[in-house]
């Protein structure tokens, strides 16, 4: 398994952005195990400095009667876990800070079927049909990997609203992970359209076969649930608990 870690580039608009929102607590810095450039984005968009902690490790396929949301854990877990080991076995964490490991992963699931990235054309097509004019979830976990000895506050009470955090040690490493779920419906579109969005390229490498944050979103009547979830960050939820554990603060 390769590894890489790097600082993450500025994005390009950085000058139009304001001042920080939040920052690590003291003592930590964070290593995004993800290349998705839309967490990427919302990583920046908050104004925490961070590096990526990118690993060649396969994710894991679905196992036979594994939910949606209990393989979208398992996988975000994995990565943690494969960006984990290997910043410690390769010492490429930082000497002054320790190092908070965030890993996600973002399944579409419709009827409790997961709808991994189409195979061709044809399968996007089809994937497409089956979502147009009814509604589907989407489900995205986070899994936060901390050094086992890592002093932090205890979990607040999360609140109607809060995420459902596991907590637990695994290979020396203390991990918090939680998942949140939005339903997205598609209106009924006819088949010229969905064929037009097809031919412009974007389905091919995408959960479902569209991307609401790009020339998809037209396709979405409403999303009952957090917009940035179905993008690949429930960064409402990623907020709550790392302000509650004291992981980061905000900048005023």
């Amino acid at each position: 398994m390769s590894y890489n870690i790097a600082p993450c580039p500025a994005p390009a608009d950085s000058s139009s952005f304001l001042r920080p929102l939040f920052r690590m607590a003291s003592g930590l810095e964070l290593l995004l195990a993800s290349a998705s450039p839309r967490r990427r984005q919302f990583l920046n968009e908050w104004g925490i400095p961070f590096r990526l902690a990118l690993t060649s490790a396969d994710e894991p396929r679905p196992e036979q009667g594994e939910s949606p949301e209990a393989y979208t854990r398992r996988a975000a877990t994995a990565k943690a876990l494969a960006s984990g080991h290997a910043v410690r076995q390769q010492g490429a964490a930082s000497q002054e800070l320790r190092p908070v490991i965030l890993a996600a992963d973002t399944v579409v699931a419709v009827d409790g079927d997961i709808l991994g990235k189409p195979e061709n054309p044809a399968h996007a097509l089809r994937m497409l049909e089956r979502l147009n004019g009814r509604g589907h979830e989407v489900i995205s976990a986070v899994c936060l990997l901390l050094p086992a000895d890592a002093a932090f506050a205890p979990a607040q009470a999360a609140g109607p609203a809060g995420p459902n955090v596991d907590e637990c040690c695994v290979d020396s490493f203390r991990m918090l992970s939680f998942s949140d779920t939005s339903r997205v419906f598609l209106h009924h579109w006819p088949q010229p359209v969905l064929q037009a969005y097809l031919d412009t390229g974007e389905p091919h490498d995408k959960a479902g076969a569209y991307a609401i944050q790009g020339q998809g979103a037209v396709l979405v009547e409403r999303v009952d649930g957090s917009w940035s979830t179905v993008v690949g960050l429930p960064v409402t939820q990623l907020a709550q608990v790392m302000l509650d554990r004291g992981l980061m603060l905000p900048c005023a």
